[in-house]
């Protein structure tokens, strides 16, 4: 279990150390199960309950100091990459992330265990699974206050959270990132796991196209992919109309059937009159992210006779990773002449291709087929 929950967040994009917090008598367990990977993480021995076995992780950390932070039960081995995830991109300096399900059974209250007293309404409950993400300054500081005054029942770090103050959002979760609890629990977990190595994964790859083009108006700098370069001319447009950026937003969109640009931000809409484009590429991006989207790579092409962009084109990947959460070496940014020919060859306009390519949850199929 696991080796398997280290895995799942060693492979997921954006995710920096990862601690384990250990029995002081599972070491030689630990390594074991661990085995090359030991490596790679940092191991911490825990205390005598889960709450204080969560603050010594999160004490292990704070010299690095990271912007948010996921607490995970190792109990949960099926967490995907793709939950994962998706409880990190929605973390944010003001409240932390709960990956939770509906509860859908009926739920009856009973005083002795025995005797049914009434049945509770399960409308807007929800059951709580882990990884739960947080902002790590206000989490740890938290833990470190429910410790100071001796408070230790707190059945996971979301109820710390609430405790604190800290505001917490749900996002969907896995049904089968289940926690193994019972012998029983583990049994059907091997029985799946026996399942799944008779058969292959296939991985949702989806690719979504955009184009956007723009006309010059009179002005001293355009926007591109991001970044402000100052120019003879502008682009005319209801937001700062960068084109790359627009075209960039309905590639992501189109990975998972959302519409376009004009579908989540309306140019009659007035609230986006000189919007900067960020915003569009951060929602699409959120979007695709909601829908268990990994982005894998985006590709822009800039088609103008002017400005020049190759002095520019480290500036525009440094950008497109900061919106995107993505690795540099996953971000294309190009540039063409039309070749003196048509509107943008004669210097009236520019105009940008993008493409996106979007991993999705798989299906599994039988390897004999």
């Amino acid at each position: 279990m696991l080796r398997r929950t280290i895995e799942a967040f060693l492979a997921t994009d954006g995710i920096g150390p990862v601690v384990v917090v250990i029995h002081r008598d599972d070491g030689a367990l630990y390594r074991e199960a661990a085995g090359e990977l030991h490596a790679r993480v940092i191991c911490v021995t825990g205390g005598a309950t889960r709450q204080e076995s969560t603050l010594l992780g999160l004490r292990a950390l704070a010299e690095s100091a990271p912007e948010g932070v996921l607490i995970h039960d190792a109990a949960r081995p099926f967490a995907e990459p793709t939950l994962i995830a998706a409880v990190a991109h929605a973390i944010s300096p003001e409240g932390g992330v709960l990956p939770a399900l509906p509860v859908s059974d009926t739920l009856k209250q009973a005083h002795d265990g025995r005797r049914v007293e009434r049945t509770v309404p399960r409308q807007s409950l929800y059951a709580a699974q882990t990884p739960q993400g947080f902002p790590f300054a206000p989490i740890l500081a938290a833990h470190e206050q429910a410790h100071a005054q001796g408070l230790s029942d707190f059945t996971d770090d979301a109820a710390i959270a609430e405790w604190a103050g800290l505001p917490l959002l749900i996002v969907p979760g896995a049904p089968d990132n289940v926690k193994l609890t019972w012998a029983r629990d583990i049994a059907l977990a091997d029985g799946r796991l026996s399942r799944s190595a008779e058969k292959m994964w296939f991985p949702d790859v989806r690719t979504g196209n955009g184009y956007d083009v723009h006309s010059f108006e009179p002005g001293d700098a355009v926007w591109l992919c991001g970044v402000e370069i100052p120019h003879t001319h502008r682009l005319n447009g209801h937001s700062d109309a960068d084109v790359g950026l627009h075209a960039l937003t309905d590639a992501l969109l189109a990975t998972c059937g959302a519409g376009d640009i004009g579908t989540h931000f309306p140019p009659s809409d007035p609230q986006w009159r000189g919007a900067a484009s960020r915003i569009f590429v951060e929602h699409a991006a959120k979007v695709v992210r909601e829908r268990g989207g990994r982005i894998a790579n985006v590709d822009v092409t800039l088609i103008c006779e002017a400005p020049k962009i190759g002095p520019h084109r480290a500036a525009m990947t440094q950008a497109l990773s900061d919106m995107l959460a993505l690795s540099a070496e996953r971000i294309s940014v190009k540039a063409t002449t039309n070749e003196r020919l048509g509107f943008i060859g004669r210097g009236e306009g520019i105009a940008a291709i993008a493409t996106a390519s979007v991993v999705y949850p798989g299906e599994l199929a039988d390897s004999g087929r």
